[in-house]
C-alpha cells in the first residue's frame, strides 16, 4: 500500500522510513553490529513479567534511539532468577541479567547498553542451575 504524499513533509517522513528500513535490513545481515538482547519468555519467564519487560525494552530502546534487536527465547535455564534478559554488546560476549524489573530494564539500558558499566544482577556464566550435573 502506498501512502498518499500530500506534501514534502509526507515524502520526508516516507524517505526517512525507507532509510530506516534499509539501514535495519543492513543491520539484519551484520546483526554483529547491533545490541541483541533476548528474553526469556518460557511459561514461567512469562508469569514472572517476562512480557512487560519485553514490551519496556522495545519501548525505551526505540525512544532512546538505540539500534538493537529485542528477541523472545525459550527457557534459558535461571527459571529462579526470570524474569530473565540477555544483552550482546557487538563485540562482547553476552552477559545474562536476573530479577528483572522495568527499574533494572531502565538501568540495563542506561548503564550497561549505553556506558557499558556493569550493573546489578547479572547472573555468571558458569552458574546455571542447581541441578546442573
Amino acid at each position: 500500500v502506498m501512502a498518499k504524499i500530500t506534501s514534502l513533509d509526507d515524502l520526508r517522513k516516507i524517505k526517512k522510513n525507507l532509510e530506516e528500513q534499509i539501514s535495519l535490513r543492513e543491520k539484519a545481515e551484520n546483526p554483529e553490529s547491533l545490541v541483541q538482547i533476548k528474553v526469556g519468555m518460557a511459561t514461567s519467564g512469562i508469569a514472572a513479567g517476562a512480557k512487560e519487560i519485553f514490551t519496556f525494552l522495545v519501548d525505551e530502546l526505540e525512544k532512546r534511539n538505540i539500534p538493537a534487536i529485542v528477541t523472545q527465547t525459550g527457557d534459558m535455564g535461571y527459571s529462579y532468577a526470570e524474569p530473565t534478559v540477555e544483552v550482546k554488546l557487538p563485540g562482547q560476549e553476552p552477559v545474562v541479567f536476573g530479577w528483572v524489573t522495568k527499574e533494572r530494564a531502565d538501568e540495563i539500558i542506561e548503564k550497561y547498553i549505553r556506558n557499558g558499566e556493569l550493573v546489578e544482577g547479572i547472573i555468571p556464566q558458569n552458574y546455571k542451575t542447581i541441578d546442573d550435573k
